[in-house]
């Protein structure tokens, strides 16, 4: 398991953000929303995901980089779970609409249980198209 985030695997396409924004699904899953959806066609194989932390809730950017920093981690630690997909060209955003102070245990358990939920409701669709 290679536990490296490198740029590769991280959104950073202006075109691919918006395609994410626009053709993707959400769901809620205090404190982050999940912004999700599956590249049908020129995906190199890895899920890329956007990290966001709105600067209306929190206002400081040490704060703001601070928890985008546990976001990373967390996700880097975790990302193995992601490997289960048959079709890996996933674009994943997750958006942090928490309050300031959350621990990196908490925020590792949530991202942990929104990755699981991906996992379900992709393989759940995969099943209803065969």
């Amino acid at each position: 398991m290679n536990y490296k985030l490198p740029k590769s695997e991280r959104l950073h396409a202006e075109k691919e953000i918006k395609e994410l924004f626009n053709e993707g699904s959400s769901f809620f899953l205090f404190p982050f929303k999940i912004q999700f959806f599956v590249k049908k066609e020129g995906g190199d194989g890895t899920p890329k995901v956007l990290f966001s932390v709105s600067k209306k809730k929190i206002k400081k950017a040490v704060d703001r980089n601070f928890i985008k920093r546990r976001m990373k981690e967390a996700y880097r630690l975790n990302k193995g779970l992601l490997t289960e997909l048959e079709n890996p060209s996933l674009v994943l955003g997750l958006i942090y609409v928490g309050p300031v102070g959350m621990e990196f245990q908490e925020i590792q358990a949530k991202i942990i249980l929104a990755l699981q939920r991906i996992l379900k409701v992709l393989n759940s669709n995969t099943i209803g198209n065969e």
